[in-house]
């Protein structure tokens, strides 16, 4: 069984709402992850994820990146707006949101409103803004009396997945970090990272798993440990199971039951307490 609730939390320039899902009751501090969502947001699938870990026995925080007025502005019909258009876009213009502009000019103005929200919630300014908030969602998570403050962790999907590799340059109390095909974090940072990190990333997925080799790079010429595992046969979002042109059931159950046995290692067992 697990408690969920919605709870607010502060970060440096405003409070910010996150789902918490918790084993009940907990007799003792627990090993605590933060969720991090896609670009889609706060929704079911990831509630459901923070659910699904937290009923393994571990507190679950996921934050809501677009509490307050981004809320409106990302709606699922922009983001739809702006998938569209990056996937009719070739791989170095993807990852590099400066390079829109030319393409953007093209497009009706309603069009170009929503998808230039979506630039700059790609910009690398924007992401190092979430990366920063994640890491007061961290501190917040280490204080509460039901958490062990020595045992925490992250993973995130796609956006939130490259948020999660961002936080680990920053937070050195962090130790594990799982990525679900999400964007490598600035390669000049990679030797603050201390947790152990998890790649897991899909074959069919170019934007992302061609840039995997350098993170392996810099991660091993800083002494880090990194797992990573491709699945060959999956896309992008492998793991949303509320996307079935995207969902791959096999390499999520995969995905699943390597996440669980990376946090065992790193975090330590954390199964749910006996009933009475």
């Amino acid at each position: 069984m697990s408690h969920d609730s919605m709870v607010t939390f502060p970060a440096k320039d405003r409070q910010i709402e996150a789902y918490l899902a918790r084993p009940d009751p907990v007799a003792t501090p627990r090993a605590a992850v933060l969720v991090v969502h896609e670009l889609w947001g706060l929704d079911d699938h990831i509630k459901d994820v923070a659910r699904r870990i937290a009923a393994e026995g571990y507190v679950a925080l996921a934050p809501d990146l677009y509490t307050g007025d981004l809320r409106t502005s990302m709606r699922p019909e922009n983001i739809l707006a702006g998938m569209t258009f990056l996937r009719g876009a070739p791989p170095e213009v993807q990852r590099d949101p400066a390079k829109w502009g030319a393409a953007l000019d093209t497009m009706p103005p309603e069009r170009q409103r929503a998808i230039r929200t979506l630039q700059d919630v790609m910009s690398p300014a924007r992401q190092a803004v979430f990366a920063d908030e994640l890491l007061d969602a961290a501190h917040f998570l280490r204080s509460e009396s039901f958490v062990d403050p020595n045992r925490t962790g992250a993973f995130g999907f796609c956006m939130g997945g490259g948020l999660c590799a961002q936080l680990a340059t920053l937070d050195p109390e962090l130790r594990a970090c799982v990525i679900f095909y999400g964007a490598n974090p600035p390669l000049d940072r990679v030797p603050r990272i201390r947790a152990a990190v998890l790649g897991l990333y899909g074959g069919k997925d170019a934007r992302i798993t061609d840039t995997v080799p350098s993170l392996t790079e810099a991660m091993r010429a800083a002494g880090r440990p990194f797992e990573t595992h491709v699945y060959p046969d999956a896309a992008h979002a492998f793991f949303n199971d509320t996307r079935p042109t995207v969902y791959n059931a096999v390499a999520a159950a995969d995905a699943w039951s390597r996440l669980k046995g990376f946090l065992e290692r790193t975090l330590g067992a954390s199964a749910p307490e006996p009933g009475p």
